[in-house]
C-alpha cells in the first residue's frame, strides 16, 4: 500500500515485509505490549483496569516521548487482525473495564478488521491527536470513547518537538470529528465512561505559554459538560534532552497550569493520588491533582511482554 493514512500523507510504501513511512512500521499489525492497566483515567480504569493494547511506531516524533522503545525503536510482534481480537477477548475476560488501544492511527485498517463485531466493553482509540478527518470517519460507530492528546497550539513547539508544524490545525479538526462521531461525553452510575472524548495535555518544562494556548482553546471552544480534560504533570527528560527539557516539570509550573485553568473557567475539587502518569481534570466539576514526589510505580504484569521484531 501506499500510506497516506495520517496527516503527514508521506504516500510511503508499507507492505507485509517492508516498513515505510513516518511510522516505520509494515502493513499490517505491529503489537508491543497488552495488559490491564490500572493507572489510566479513573473513568477508564476503575477498580479492574483499562485493557490496554500497545501498538508499535508513531506518527510523531516527541522528543520527549516516554515510551521510546515501542513508539521509535521497532520493538513489538507482527499479529494478525484475529489474533488482535483474540487479545480484545481475553482482556475483556480478564475483567478490563474497556480496550483501550494505543497509538493506533498507523494501523487503523487493520483494526477496523478486529472491530467488525461489538465488544462488550467501550473501545478507546488512544492517540496523539496528529489524526486524519478522512481516517476517523471510517472508525464510526466502532469506537466509543476518544482519548487524543492536544500536545500543541502553537507552531513553533509542535515542528522543533514532533517536527509536526501543522499539528494543531490537525488536531483541532481530528477532535471536532470524534465529538461529531461520540458527542458529549457519559459517565455511569459506576463512574466508568461509556462514551465521548478525553482531551490529554501533557505540561512540559518551558512551555508555560503552549500550554496557557492549549488551555484557551478547550475552554472556548468546547461547551460545558462536553468534553473531559486531562491536564498531565509527568514529564520525564528522555536521554540527550537540553534546555528545559533536560529537567522535571516542577510544582510552581503545574499549579500555575491548574490555575489558569480554573481561571478560564475549568474549575475542579482538589484530590490526591500518589501515581505520576495521569491528572484527569473533568470539565467543569472535577479534578484529581497528584503530590510531587517520585514515586517507585510497581511494574503492572503483563500477559503479553514486550516483543522484539
Amino acid at each position: 500500500m501506499r500510506c497516506e493514512i495520517c496527516p503527514r500523507r508521506c504516500n510511503a510504501e508499507r507492505t507485509a515485509e517492508k516498513a515505510g513511512g513516518v511510522c516505520r512500521m509494515p502493513a499490517g499489525l505491529v503489537v508491543a505490549r497488552a495488559m490491564l492497566h490500572m493507572w489510566e483515567e479513573p473513568v477508564l480504569s476503575g477498580k479492574n483496569g483499562a485493557g490496554c493494547i500497545f501498538f508499535s511506531g508513531c506518527n510523531l516524533g516527541c522528543v520527549f516521548c516516554q515510551n521510546g522503545r515501542i513508539s521509535h525503536e521497532n520493538f513489538g510482534k507482527v499479529i494478525t487482525p484475529a489474533h488482535l481480537r483474540e487479545i480484545m477477548e481475553d482482556l475483556v475476560s480478564q475483567g478490563a473495564h474497556c480496550i483501550d488501544l494505543v497509538t493506533p492511527t498507523h494501523f487503523t485498517p487493520w483494526v477496523l478488521e478486529a472491530l467488525r463485531k461489538p465488544l462488550p466493553v467501550p473501545v478507546v482509540w488512544n492517540s496523539g491527536g496528529y489524526e486524519r478527518v478522512e481516517t476517523l470517519r471510517t472508525l464510526e460507530g466502532k469506537v466509543q470513547i476518544y482519548l487524543p492528546d492536544l500536545k500543541y497550539a502553537m507552531e513553533r513547539p509542535a515542528r522543533e518537538l514532533s517536527a509536526a508544524p501543522d499539528y494543531f490545525e490537525a488536531a483541532a479538526a481530528a477532535i471536532d470529528e470524534m465529538v461529531r462521531q461520540v458527542g458529549a461525553y457519559q459517565i455511569g452510575d459506576d463512574g466508568l465512561m461509556r462514551s465521548g472524548v478525553i482531551l490529554r495535555h501533557l505540561v512540559l518544562p518551558g512551555q508555560m505559554e503552549n500550554t496557557k494556548r492549549v488551555i484557551d482553546y478547550v475552554s472556548t471552544h468546547f461547551p460545558p459538560k462536553t468534553v473531559l480534560f486531562s491536564l498531565m504533570s509527568q514529564y520525564t527528560p528522555q536521554p540527550g534532552s537540553t534546555g528545559a527539557l533536560a529537567r522535571r516539570l516542577n510544582e510552581r509550573e503545574y499549579r500555575t497550569a491548574v490555575q489558569y485553568m480554573r481561571d478560564c473557567g475549568l474549575h475542579g475539587a482538589e484530590g490526591s493520588t500518589t501515581y505520576i502518569p495521569h491528572n484527569p481534570l473533568h470539565i467543569p466539576n472535577l479534578a484529581w491533582n497528584q503530590d510531587f514526589q517520585d514515586i517507585n510505580t510497581p511494574e503492572v504484569p503483563a500477559k503479553y511482554e514486550l516483543l522484539q521484531v
